[in-house]
């Protein structure tokens, strides 16, 4: 690695004023440590975020889940509240990655670096959540902007996500093997607002689907979503897969996700 300088603070305001004077926060570390390692990143000065106090915790408070931003993958999988709130949410989380990712990946890490193949975006996206900040609260639908893109300004810390509890909900992802990222992931929800689908893996960022959404809304069967045409034009195409192959995989995995949540 290149050299850097390393600070651990106690507190949220501690951490912003580092951040303010040019440092990089550290989560879990899944993206920022190996891309260090292979010299894809050079930050001078890293603020772990690990000891921050408040940072860390899940809390269900009526018909919102709020999970508090460096609260890892294998808490909110393994948490009762989340698995009787939102089951799916807590299926997703204990599906990222290995045992490893998930004892030390954070929510809001992976919110933050928004991989265009990660899962925790699916379900921010697809269930309508706030990503709540330093400095203000982020709709699910203003926070993702492009591959490895977010809202975020320049320091802004992610201190919590608030999921409203949906009617039903279900994901769904054919994993890339080797990594066990979404080759494509379909977030399906029935929400208060209507029917919402989030995907994943698929694009250069997570998007919501109009048309799945539309058919859905008025026919909520998987032969609704079969009859949508997948667009491919605008997909993913790499060695591990076409972008038709990812269309098909949207469309398959949507109808497989509605007939998951009809039981």
């Amino acid at each position: 690695m290149y050299a850097f300088t390393y600070e651990a603070p106690g507190t949220t305001a501690d951490a912003a004023a580092l951040a303010a004077q040019g440092g990089q926060y550290l989560a879990g570390g899944q993206s920022l440590l190996p891309s260090m390692r292979l010299r894809l990143a050079r930050p001078e000065q890293i603020v772990d975020l690990n000891r921050v106090q408040g940072l860390a915790g899940i809390a269900v408070n009526g018909q919102t889940v709020e999970i508090r931003a460096m609260t890892r993958h294998a808490d909110v999988a393994a948490n009762p509240q989340v698995q009787a709130a939102i089951p799916a949410l807590a299926e997703l989380a204990g599906g990222i990655g290995d045992r490893q990712v998930r004892a030390r990946g954070t929510i809001g890490g992976s919110l933050a670096n928004n991989d265009p193949a990660a899962c925790y975006p699916s379900a921010v996206l697809g269930l309508d959540a706030t990503v709540v900040t330093d400095r203000r609260e982020i709709a699910a639908d203003d926070f993702f902007q492009g591959m490895y893109t977010t809202a975020l300004g320049s320091g802004e810390l992610i201190t919590a996500v608030r999921f409203p509890v949906p009617k039903k909900a279900a994901y769904l992802k054919f994993k890339q093997p080797a990594s066990r990222f979404a080759l494509v992931g379909v977030f399906v929800a029935q929400t208060d607002s209507g029917v919402r689908v989030a995907i994943t893996g698929a694009g250069l960022s997570v998007f919501r689907h109009a048309g799945l959404e539309a058919a859905l809304n008025q026919s909520f069967t998987p032969d609704a979503a079969a009859q949508v045409l997948i667009d491919h034009a605008d997909l993913n195409s790499d060695l591990h897969a076409s972008a038709r192959y990812r269309a098909q995989l949207i469309s398959v995995q949507t109808q497989r996700a509605v007939s998951q949540m009809l039981g």
